[in-house]
């Protein structure tokens, strides 16, 4: 039966799908458009048609373990799912507005957190979950950055000579790489919005314990696809711009990296943030030609950008929970 509650919650999910699909956009394509493999809206065309399979492909780790290991089992009201939402979206859409990179992933989880801790004090938080996230979110653009600097001195080194003719194939391989980066992104990023909607599922009381239906998994990644579509064109030129002039080797690394990464986490249960991954896998392969080659400066503003996401969503899920206890 509808409720108040669970209207809410599933409009508040819908929106947070459609903004994850909105950043997720931008990372998934940033590479293969400035490198010329694709242009902007056959590469968006692909990347939705990737992320909206992403969900049914790589099947439901990342929702369980969001679901079942981060907040405390008598925690997970409505309220506090509610506000875990305002604080994500919030947040995201801030920095949507100001075309900064940003973490919704990471803003999600602050939420949650906050909103866990205004329920129930520390108490609200399972802690070993928590530090299996904090891990997987923060370790995996440090393995994209490393990943894709070796990919880039491994490529230079396997085709010595061959080059400028090796970029007409390492573009047609991004083609590839850039389907499969999105379908990594939607296996990843889409399972926090089914982590979400379930868990609004069961507080509500149309679930009696955290099983994910197959219409929420539908839900997530047709949102998300839709997202994507419509795509973030700010943060694309921040993104395929704003570091160096990316060519084929550079996308074709970054792309290969941060696909095994998110791949790769994706399959054993770790959410990780996809638009991090991407964002450190750019930086590394551009650091492979020459270190002051990338603009640094951009770099360190999203990075603060980052570190603000969890400590910012957090205080204001906190915040909206309070209000919503008044």
């Amino acid at each position: 039966m509808l409720t108040v509650n669970l209207i809410v919650i599933l409009a508040l999910c819908i929106v947070y799908g459609y903004i994850n699909g909105l950043h997720g956009s931008a990372s998934v394509v940033a590479t293969v458009v400035s490198s010329r493999a694709l242009g902007p809206r056959a590469a968006l065309l692909l990347a939705a048609v990737g992320i909206g399979l992403g969900p049914f492909l790589l099947g439901v780790a990342v929702a369980n373990t969001l679901g079942a290991e981060l907040l405390s089992p008598h925690v997970a009201s409505a309220q506090v799912i509610v506000a875990a939402l305002v604080g994500a979206i919030s947040w995201s859409a801030l920095t949507l507005g100001l075309k900064i990179p940003s973490s919704i992933s990471q803003a999600l989880i602050g939420g949650l957190v906050g909103a866990g801790i205004a329920a129930a004090g520390p108490a609200g938080v399972q802690f070993v979950g928590l530090n299996k996230v904090l891990l997987a979110l923060f370790l995996s653009p440090v393995l994209g950055l490393f990943a894709a600097y070796i990919l880039v001195r491994l490529t230079y080194r396997l085709a010595a000579g061959a080059f400028p003719a090796a970029n007409r194939w390492l573009q047609r391989a991004q083609v590839v790489l850039s389907l499969v980066v999105a379908v990594a992104f939607g296996a990843n990023d889409g399972q926090k919005m089914i982590a979400v909607m379930t868990l609004g599922l069961v507080a509500t009381g149309l679930l009696d314990k955290f099983i994910v239906p197959e219409w929420v998994v539908a839900v997530s990644a047709l949102t998300i696809a839709l997202g994507t579509l419509v795509g973030g064109r700010g943060v694309i030129q921040t993104l395929s711009k704003g570091f160096y002039k990316i060519r084929p080797v550079h996308g074709f690394s970054a792309q290969m990296a941060s696909g095994v990464i998110i791949l790769g986490a994706g399959l054993f249960g770790g959410p990780v943030s996809g638009s991090q991954v991407v964002t450190s896998s750019i930086l590394g392969s551009g650091s492979a030609d020459r270190i002051h080659k990338v603009r640094w400066g951009v770099a360190r503003q999203i990075l603060i950008g980052w570190l603000l996401t969890i400590p910012l969503s957090g205080l204001v899920s906190f915040a909206v929970y309070t209000a919503l206890l008044r």
